[in-house]
């Protein structure tokens, strides 16, 4: 049993039963964070600030939200954009920040890609984060679907009907998702329980998980040097901060990254103030109509290279129609990024632009993911650069699975056998 003594003030009261000083030196004043990093490493505090800022504004607005198929739409579009003092506000700082929130994680991810901070004892770093992607995913959805808008409504008919296609169960499982034969109320109240209560309990769990194996590994660094971290720390202890490698996360690497979020808030209520309407859909202002089909339906910016994946394999092959080929190029597509671990077959942690080819790749994969996108916004039946868009976007597809599956193996074995 712990020695209870008289304390001396409030804090130390605290300090004996909780141990706050002694958390407070592992978690913060005695992590190590090394030198040589960028701003780049200051988009995971970003994103935590983006957490925050949309769990408030969330609040905010589930004042004056009804989840009722009835009311939805005008408590959404009326009630809180024209009859509650700010709520026009608080609505234009939710919706921007969930776009901008998966701005800042494709950002996030692909920077750890490039510096390779996936193994040498981070994948369970790289799992978690990537499984917070699956999630935000999944709670951006839902959200998507509450203003109750033409392109929530036919969002969800799209998204739901997608687990038709799993067999035997396929059916059922629609059926239950949508708590009906077809998109409707009890649909959007599950949605709406999702949104606001289940989903943001999984995000802080895993979260909690994230940080809890960064802890141990420790972060990556620009050059992908290996840091002895209790050598490096006691130097810094001693007073050689100059010539120790690390600096602590408090008050040395979080200063920092104050200064990086601050400077980002300025561009981000930059866009809440004078440009919110990118992540606003237009066709979304209209009710939505189960009898009128919009004429071209597609996702918000941050899935459509998935979903350009997904309607990219148009042809049939064998008993395979091309709609069942398209959903399982769909899920490879959407946990793809999770074995990027496994498909790195070298044990180097070093920065692409150490490996020429690991770097062409990387830009390859960046700039098909663009590409996915930007042909995910266009109409199917159309054509760029007299070419049917179906054949680009069959092309792209099949590169980003190459690119996974083939390439990347080929290149990090070629690596380890240079090593």
């Amino acid at each position: 049993m712990a020695h209870i003594r008289k304390a001396t003030g409030v804090w130390d009261w605290f300090d004996q039963r909780l141990a706050v000083t002694k958390f407070f030196k592992v978690m913060v004043s005695e992590y190590w964070i090394p030198k040589n990093i960028s701003f780049l490493w200051a988009m995971g505090v970003i994103l935590m600030t983006l957490f925050i800022v949309l769990f408030v504004s969330g609040l905010m607005l589930v004042m004056y939200y009804k989840p009722d198929v009835n009311l939805a739409f005008d408590s959404v579009n009326f009630t809180i954009m024209k009859e509650v003092e700010y709520g026009w506000l608080w609505r234009h700082i939710h919706a921007v920040s969930a776009s901008v929130v998966f701005l800042i994680l494709y950002i996030h991810t692909l920077v750890a890609i490039y510096y390779r901070s996936y193994k040498q004892g981070r994948e369970m770093i790289w799992v978690s984060g990537m499984l917070l992607f699956i999630i935000f995913s999944a709670e951006a959805f839902s959200g998507y679907m509450l203003p109750w808008g033409q392109m929530s409504y036919w969002a969800a008919m799209v998204i739901t009907n997608l687990f038709g296609g799993i067999p035997v169960v396929g059916d059922a499982i629609v059926e239950w998702i949508r708590g009906d034969y077809a998109v409707s109320d009890p649909t959007l109240t599950r949605f709406f329980m999702l949104h606001v209560c289940l989903l943001p309990l999984v995000v802080v769990a895993v979260l909690a998980v994230h940080f809890y194996s960064l802890r141990f590994p420790h972060v990556n660094n620009l050059d992908g040097e290996e840091i002895d971290f209790e050598l490096e720390g006691e130097k810094y202890l001693q007073g050689k901060t100059s010539e120790s490698k690390v600096i602590p996360f408090w008050p040395g690497f979080l200063a920092k990254d104050f200064f990086y979020v601050s400077i980002f808030m300025i561009f981000f209520f930059y866009l809440v103030g004078f440009h919110f309407d990118f992540a606003m859909d237009p066709i979304n202002f209209e009710p939505a109509n189960s009898l009128k089909t919009p004429t071209h339906i597609y996702p918000e910016w941050y899935f459509l290279w998935e979903y350009e994946i997904l309607r990219g394999f148009y042809f049939d092959v064998g008993p395979l129609k091309a709609a069942d080929i398209g959903l399982i190029a769909f899920a490879f597509a959407g946990i793809s990024l999770f074995f990027i671990p496994l498909f790195d077959r070298s044990s180097v942690v070093a920065p692409a632009y150490k490996n020429k080819a690991f770097f062409i790749w990387f830009w390859v994969l960046v700039i098909d993911m663009i590409l996915l996108s930007l042909f995910g916004k266009l109409p199917a039946d159309g054509a760029e650069l007299g070419i049917e868009n179906k054949y680009w976007g069959f092309a792209l597809s099949i590169i980003y699975i190459g690119l996974l599956v083939v390439v990347l193996p080929l290149i990090t074995i070629a690596e380890r056998k240079r090593v």
